[in-house]
């Protein structure tokens, strides 16, 4: 039996039971293949249902402001996705007419819809042979052909697109697709395998030379950088509080923050009063740490220490926002967890 037909074997009687599995409509499964980018089946599947329930159509989400998609997408991360969503959204709907371009050339044209979604979604609504290689992919393909070439470099991701691309059933091209994703995430895991019961044992290059740990190959990542965020939560007599929206490029675009000072190190109170004084005009009582110990939130290429001081004064400028207000904004997970345990 061939590779194709020996796995796609393996996936229907070994599927999971997803929503976005149902159906093959395009805007569904884009919207299935931008949420599960960067994010867990299980993290990403109650947002999978709480986009469709709000936008059920692209031109729901078109008209939808930015904002409001932000809100709506809080907690899953890499927000530059959800912007990208928004964007590809408009375009559809009021260049396209509300329709998904058909074909893989034209799919990955669209903002945010990189090589993988665009493959996912030609051959899962179109039958189109186009292979979608992921994470998944790249180590059930190392292992099984025991390729050692980096998956995250220039000629790794080509000879394994390819490979893929060879590999793929023409006949069948999303259960081929979804088959491979699905043996990489629950038969061929990154640390404990299933080899006992693997369907491909017998040819695996990795498991015949014990080298299961050893492939797939990456190159060293970027080194982590360390930042120190200082927020400054001003609250006044009157229960309200200032946010600001985060600006350019960067972490975090277009969510909103409480006032921040960032600093080289550790900041004490002291220090730390100097920099306020400095950079925001509104005064008040000196400011008091509410967590002792930094939170450390981690991102992919940095891990941000952060301190909230509490500012207490008698009045805020016109914009200062009341606590109800406060909950509507898209935020970062660190601020909304301190929104949520702090006493406004």
């Amino acid at each position: 039996m061939s590779f194709s037909k020996e796995l796609i074997k393996w996936y229907l009687e070994n599927k999971r039971d997803l929503p976005w599995r149902a159906t093959k409509d395009p805007y569904q499964i884009w919207i299935s293949e931008i949420i599960l980018q960067q994010t867990r089946v299980e993290q990403g599947k109650p947002y999978y249902f709480k986009f469709l329930k709000a936008y059920p159509t692209v031109f729901a989400l078109a008209n939808a402001s930015e904002e409001e998609v932000l809100k709506l997408w809080q907690g899953l991360g890499y927000y530059s996705r959800a912007r990208n969503l928004h964007f590809t959204a408009q375009y559809v709907a009021f260049e396209l007419g509300g329709r998904f371009p058909t074909s893989y050339k034209e799919l990955v044209k669209l903002k945010g819809v990189g090589d993988y979604t665009a493959a996912a979604i030609a051959s899962v609504c179109y039958d189109e042979a186009q292979a979608a290689v992921d994470g998944n992919v790249y180590r059930v393909l190392a292992r099984i052909y025991g390729i050692d070439t980096p998956t995250n470099s220039s000629l790794g991701i080509k000879q394994f697109r390819n490979l893929a691309q060879t590999l793929i059933s023409r006949e069948d091209p999303a259960n081929f697709n979804q088959a491979l994703i699905e043996f990489g995430s629950e038969q061929c895991k990154p640390r404990k395998p299933l080899c006992a019961s693997c369907p491909f044992s017998a040819q695996c290059v990795a498991f015949n030379q014990n080298r299961i740990l050893e492939l797939p190959v990456k190159l060293k990542k970027q080194k982590v950088k360390t930042r120190h965020f200082n927020y400054i939560v001003y609250v006044s007599d009157e229960g309200r509080t200032i946010m600001q929206q985060r600006l350019g490029k960067g972490i975090w675009e277009g969510l909103y923050e409480f006032p921040l000072v960032e600093t080289a190190t550790e900041a004490s109170q002291q220090n730390l009063v100097q920099e306020v004084s400095a950079k925001y005009s509104i005064t008040g009582k000196e400011p008091v740490l509410f967590n002792e110990l930094p939170i450390i939130h981690k991102l992919t290429h940095q891990h941000i220490h952060t301190k909230f001081w509490i500012m207490e004064c008698s009045e805020l400028p016109e914009n200062a926002l009341s606590i109800a207000e406060v909950n509507k904004l898209p935020v970062p997970v660190l601020i909304e967890k301190f929104i949520d345990t702090f006493d406004f």
